[in-house]
């Protein structure tokens, strides 16, 4: 049975209920999740599994049980962090018009690498077109096309490294209007005006094809 990903019609979904399906030393298997795994250079949600109403079985406590109900509570904060993180990249590759060879994403800082010459890398310029971006605002939309469809707009990928997963017979589509479209299976905030703002920390060299850009929020919220 396939996990019904519940974050990827509503990422600001921060509790849900599950049905245990399967327990082993992996992990728990459940019948849907509120919790972004990690993938895509996203990294996964942490949280809360909650067995009961008012307690919470103390560290080294026995496993639930398939077939038993719990409940999910997500750790928002970071989660969210995450989330106007990772629209501020989708900005971030706008700012910067080149390939993307990789990228990850953490709730203190995030980054993105380039397939470009290092010469026409400006932090300060960065910096400021992609706050200008965040500064206007703009509502982010989910979008699904079949397969067939990504094949005919093979310039929708940018990223070099990561491909958008194929097979299910559609792939989700991250469009902030204006500004980017691109296959995206991540966690992002409705509008891009919720990112605040970023930083620059730094730019350097990952060799020949790799010049990485990193961020930071500037503020927590």
């Amino acid at each position: 049975m396939t996990t019904e990903l519940l974050f990827r019609e509503d990422a600001y979904l921060r509790t849900a209920t599950a049905r245990v399906l399967a327990v082993s030393e992996r992990g728990i298997e459940l019948d849907r999740t509120v919790f972004y795994p990690l993938g895509g250079g996203q990294a996964g949600d942490t949280g809360r599994l909650l067995r009961a109403v008012l307690h919470l079985p103390a560290p080294g406590g026995p496993l639930p049980q398939p077939g038993e109900t719990v409940t999910l509570e997500i750790d928002w904060p970071r989660r969210y962090r995450l989330m106007r993180l990772h629209t501020a990249l989708h900005l971030l590759s706008c700012v910067i018009p080149a390939p993307v060879t990789g990228g990850n994403i953490s709730p203190e800082k995030a980054r993105l690498d380039f397939d470009i010459d290092f010469s026409q890398l400006n932090a300060e310029r960065i910096e400021r077109e992609t706050n200008a971006l965040i500064a206007a605002g703009a509502a982010t939309e989910t979008v699904w096309i079949t397969d067939a469809e990504l094949d005919t707009q093979p310039d929708l990928v940018k990223t070099m490294s990561v491909q958008p997963p194929r097979g299910a017979g559609r792939v989700r589509l991250l469009k902030i209007p204006g500004i980017d479209l691109q296959p995206c299976g991540g966690t992002h905030v409705a509008d891009i005006a919720e990112i605040e703002g970023i930083r620059v920390l730094k730019i350097r060299s990952e060799g020949k094809r790799n010049k990485r850009v990193e961020i930071a929020l500037s503020s927590s919220g």
